[in-house]
């Protein structure tokens, strides 16, 4: 049973970051959005690390909040990169959480959280950024996350949607019931900022199974939109078009060298298709049997791993 909120964790969650002053009063009255970002928990074709590094690459960014990493990170879980050379540790890849200021398209202010999820404290940490989300008049705050599905990248992406109100997904479809998912800090923090009352929405991108390994630009693509969609900015993703062509050039060479990728994508274009015309009812009630997700990934990946040309 959940308990009130200074319950969850001890000490004060301000304490688990350090705020820039000058670059907070710059941000008075603005209102902005805050789109969190973070690594570590789950990200399909890479699609939240394409999406953040499009948006740090194009637009100006200004650190406005940083937290203390030591407090949140289990360094042994995974263990940031030290450089050795010539006889000596010469560089430090040291983690860094950050909430940072940026301007859209327009010169409109944003706030994006970058970093990795932590390991420890995930109460305090929702806590200290819902204290900041108040310090800095956040409107709406926005979560990305790419996760992996059984769907074919001749479609297009698909998108889960949810929020800590329905009024923010009003064409939201709940096609997928009631189901338990591992835990994580992102959904944890959507789940308090809901129980303060203050909007909170999340986009999951669908990503084809078989290219969950690889960069898949489209997803950031899909992500940087959906983002711009909810909060109004102008966000950019045409720096990402060219990767995304190239992407799926790639793809129809390789279905079309292989009959048995292509029987593979096939199979989930028909999957697909039955679901869309179904409108939402069980996906292969009029259908024969199909492979499943974790099948089809079987004979893709497979189909990877023979390649005998590198350059491919």
């Amino acid at each position: 049973m959940n308990g009130p909120g200074p319950a969850r964790f001890r000490g004060d969650p301000a304490e688990l970051y350090v705020l820039d002053e000058d670059a907070a009063a710059e941000l008075d009255g603005t209102a902005p959005a805050l789109i969190v970002a973070l690594d570590g928990y789950v990200d399909a074709g890479s699609g939240v690390q394409l999406a953040v590094g499009e948006l740090r690459r194009t637009l100006p960014t200004h650190p406005v909040a940083t937290f203390d990493a030591d407090a949140l990170v289990d360094y042994r879980s995974r263990r940031p990169s030290l450089t050795f050379e010539s006889n000596a540790f010469t560089a430090y890849d040291t983690p860094a959480l950050v909430i940072e200021r940026l301007r859209d398209e327009a010169g409109t202010p944003f706030l994006l959280m970058t970093g990795p999820e932590p390991d420890l404290s995930w109460e305090k940490f929702a806590a200290a950024v819902i204290d900041l989300v108040r310090r800095l008049g956040v409107r709406l705050t926005i979560s990305l996350m790419a996760i992996p599905m059984g769907v074919p990248h001749t479609r297009p992406t698909g998108m889960s949607a949810h929020a800590t109100s329905p009024d923010l997904i009003p064409d939201a479809t709940n096609w997928i019931g009631t189901v338990q998912v591992p835990g994580h800090a992102t959904g944890l923090l959507e789940y308090r900022l809901g129980e303060q009352g203050l909007p909170a929405l999340g986009f999951a991108a669908h990503v084809p199974h078989y290219l969950t390994r690889s960069e898949y630009p489209e997803t950031a693509r899909t992500l940087i939109q959906a983002a711009a969609d909810a909060s109004g900015l102008l966000l950019p993703t045409s720096g990402l078009d060219e990767s995304a062509a190239a992407v799926q050039a790639q793809l129809g060479e390789q279905i079309a060298e292989h009959g048995e990728v292509a029987e593979v994508v096939h199979a989930l274009e028909k999957q697909y298709d039955a679901f869309v015309s179904a409108s939402g009812h069980n996906l292969l009630a009029q259908s024969a049997p199909l492979p499943t997700a974790d099948e089809l990934g079987a004979q893709f990946e497979a189909y990877l791993a023979n390649r005998e040309k590198p350059e491919d």
